[in-house]
């Protein structure tokens, strides 16, 4: 199974390799991110700073439009905090990660409520050059929601878990963006961003997880992973090609399902691109298998297997930091088998200990 990666040198490479600003100048790469489900907003940070950018989700949560907004500085944005005290433009310039939570007045719609994350982007000489703002909408909040909220507030455990994950995931997108768009070195492929759209529909199939289950930092490891696999054989599966599905539940901590869930997506995108090359079909496995020690995940193909010499993940890679995160976050072993011809086999194991969920007190 070929990996579907480029050349490392165009992460080795990177201090050569295009600017953000000439990614947001390519329609395609613009059409990936007005598909994004969360309002993001791009500010220059040539003096003044000005947004550049603004996608069609942040029209739909702002009630402002992108031409409205474009040109001008942060305080363009409607918004105030929960005490009234703060807009929500001051406090994008003022604050990184987590900003706060702010109530948006709409013309001809109703208020809504959002909570606010800023990132800055820099150069590789560590300058900002970008500010990235995403908007991310939450549910109306009657009195009765107010005083839970402040509940979890004084018991400081569930609202800080909750900016911790958001915060992390914002900054994952913000780092698979950056990195993709520099790599094509101003030549746009489609398949470099149906990747990237994978990758970023893993962080979604996360959120929605979250949304649904409110136990705090637990994620079902085998459901989310079987949501992963059924996104991917939508998009990339072909006739022939038959996916072996078997998982147990399993409770793991949002912080080990972010990366297991790409390295799934980045193993399952790669057999279905490349493993069956030539062939009229095959079988592509995920097995998330636990006991009273912990999990194994197994990724399995019988397709072509890895050229001779080449090894998965490659250094430098995205995939290779994808793959760095969960053995640092789940303290997990992975063992990568390939026979040219005969496929590829991924074992991704760890404790039950090490990715357990934090538990609420």
């Amino acid at each position: 199974m070929p990996p579907h990666d480029d050349n490392p040198e165009q992460v080795q490479g990177i201090l050569d390799t295009p600017a953000l600003a000439d990614a947001l100048e390519s329609e395609q790469f613009r059409r990936f991110l007005d598909q994004i489900p969360i309002a993001i907003v791009v500010s220059e940070m040539a003096a003044p700073e000005r947004i550049v950018y603004a996608n069609p989700q942040c029209e739909k949560v702002s009630g402002q439009t992108a031409a409205h907004i474009v040109g001008k500085p942060w305080s363009v944005l409607r918004g105030r905090s929960e005490s009234g005290d703060r807009s929500l433009g001051e406090m994008i310039v003022e604050t990184a990660d987590f900003v706060g939570t702010f109530r948006i007045e709409r013309d001809g719609a109703e208020p809504v409520c959002i909570d606010a994350y800023s990132n800055l982007i820099e150069d590789d000489s560590g300058t900002p050059i970008y500010r990235l703002a995403a908007l991310v909408e939450t549910a109306s909040r009657d009195d009765t929601q107010r005083e839970l909220e402040q509940k979890i507030l004084d018991r400081d455990i569930l609202l800080l878990e909750m900016q911790h994950r958001v915060k992390n995931n914002l900054q994952m997108i913000t780092a698979l963006i950056r990195i993709e768009a520099r790599n094509t070195r101003g030549r746009i492929d489609q398949g470099t961003f149906d990747r990237l759209a994978g990758r970023v529909e893993s962080l979604q199939l996360l959120y929605a997880a979250l949304s649904v289950d409110s136990r705090g930092d637990e994620i079902d490891l085998g459901i989310y992973l079987s949501e992963i696999a059924s996104s991917v054989m939508r998009s990339h599966g072909r006739e022939g090609i038959r996916l072996d599905l078997k998982v147990d539940a399993y409770p793991v901590s949002v912080n080990v399902a972010m990366p297991a869930g790409l390295v799934v997506n980045e193993l399952l995108t790669n057999a279905l691109k490349h493993a069956f090359v030539g062939r009229d079909g095959g079988t592509i496995g995920l097995h998330s298998l636990s006991d009273g020690n912990g999990c194994r995940v197994t990724i399995t193909d019988d397709g072509v297997g890895l050229p001779e010499g080449a090894t998965w993940p490659k250094p430098g890679k995205l995939s290779a930091l994808i793959v760095q995160s969960l053995r640092e976050n789940a303290k997990a072993a992975l063992a990568v088998e390939s026979q040219p011809g005969k496929g590829m086999r991924v074992i991704i194991t760890f404790t039950r200990a090490a990715a357990a969920p934090a538990s609420g007190g």
